[in-house]
């Protein structure tokens, strides 16, 4: 007498595949030799699997409709190397797979797209100091995967078209029964003829090869906005690499890199530069014209300025990316003291320091200074 496979897994002769299979999936968890060690329960789950096996397979489930039962001797089963059986054994991972819906787990994934999104690009762009405060519109050379224009991203040469794949049938991937020490599984893997995708080409583009695009070399303008900085990234939509089959491109990312300026530097929106000052012009005072990126500035040295002294020139460096507005210019000013004096000179210094009351040592041949104190403390005239 057949056995009632629809009444094993509880379900409807008109279930569709997917509640056969949802029924399956939950009688499995429920009567696995590692939930429930009862010997009954072992049997049980023997029959939910001989149930599902038959009930996933067309032709048997036909059978069982018929009156018949393909797994009995003689019923138009596949036994144990016969049709729709992969081996004698497989591993655990696909036991598993099969019970809790991964990847083996009786089919149902269907067949992959061939066109899928692209991948993003980066492109490093380096500016100088002006084009990154005040921004620029740069041109830039990107190679990335294009749209295929002889197939338009089909991938299949003209007049042709992809086929369904004769090995699958379409699905992408195909099924197998496997007898395990558990009893029997149904597992499923993606068919290699089509590689999963469920159509194969006969006929692929001569220009793209079948992917659906092709590399090249395009010029872009890219604008780069005032007051960005060294690393920033600057994001073009759907600039990037097409995908497989013509699929939407990703994004280019252009990254900016700022070259070293011989005059400022710069410190987020402020800018800084060193300027030299005689030492007369420090104690005296003076305008010095400060040259900044865009304008000439007045700037006043104080008389009496000391080394190390900075001057600061509001909104004169770097405009702020988001927003208003501009940093500011710092300008660090170098007193310099001069390092040779000819005689006259020499003189005029040291007078002016008498005038001021200041103790100049004179330095002789010798010795100087330091001969003359160890001869007072030797007790030398």
């Amino acid at each position: 007498m057949a056995k009632d496979y629809y009444g094993i897994l509880g379900v409807s002769r008109e279930a569709s595949d997917d509640e056969i299979k949802r029924a399956y999936r939950k009688l499995a968890r429920q009567y696995h030799p590692d939930v429930n060690p009862d010997v009954e329960a072992q049997e049980k789950f023997k029959d939910i699997n001989a149930a599902y096996e038959v009930l996933s397979d067309d032709r048997k489930r036909q059978i069982v409709d018929l009156g018949g039962d393909p797994l009995a001797p003689g019923g138009g089963g596949g036994g144990p190397g016969g049709p729709g059986e992969a081996g004698p054994f497989v591993g655990f991972q696909d036991i598993m797979d099969a019970f809790f819906g991964g990847a083996a787990g009786g089919g149902g994934r269907g067949p992959r797209p061939r066109t899928r999104p692209g991948s993003d690009a980066i492109l490093r762009l380096e500016l100088d100091l002006p084009e990154t405060a005040f921004g620029v519109e740069a041109p830039i050379t990107v190679d990335t995967a294009v749209l295929c224009t002889t197939c338009s991203g089909a991938g299949a040469a003209a007049g042709t078209h992809p086929e369904n794949c004769e090995a699958c049938g379409g699905r992408g991937e195909v099924q197998s029964v496997q007898r395990t020490f558990l009893g029997q599984v149904v597992s499923a893997r993606p068919c290699t003829v089509c590689q999963g995708y469920g159509t194969t080409i006969p006929n692929p583009c001569p220009t793209c090869a079948g992917d659906g695009r092709v590399r090249t070399r395009r010029s872009l303008t890219v604008k780069i906005p005032a007051g960005v900085e060294d690393g920033m990234r600057i994001r073009l939509a759907q600039q990037g690499e097409v995908g497989p089959g013509g699929g939407t491109a990703g994004d280019l990312y252009v990254e900016i890199h700022e070259r070293p300026h011989d005059v400022f530097s710069r410190k987020g929106d402020d800018l800084h530069c060193r300027v030299a000052v005689p030492m007369t012009t420090a104690a005296l005072g003076t305008r010095l014209t400060i040259k900044t990126l865009d304008s000439e500035e007045p700037v006043d040295v104080k008389p009496g300025t000391q080394p190390g002294s900075m001057l600061r020139l509001r909104a004169r460096g770097v405009p702020h990316l988001r927003g208003t507005g501009r940093g500011d210019l710092f300008v660090h000013l170098d007193v310099r003291t001069p390092t040779k004096l000819d005689a006259d000179q020499e003189q005029m210094l040291r007078e002016f320091a008498q005038t001021r009351g200041e103790e100049v040592a004179e330095l002789t041949k010798q010795g100087g200074f330091f001969s003359r104190m160890r001869d007072a403390f030797n007790g030398h005239a």
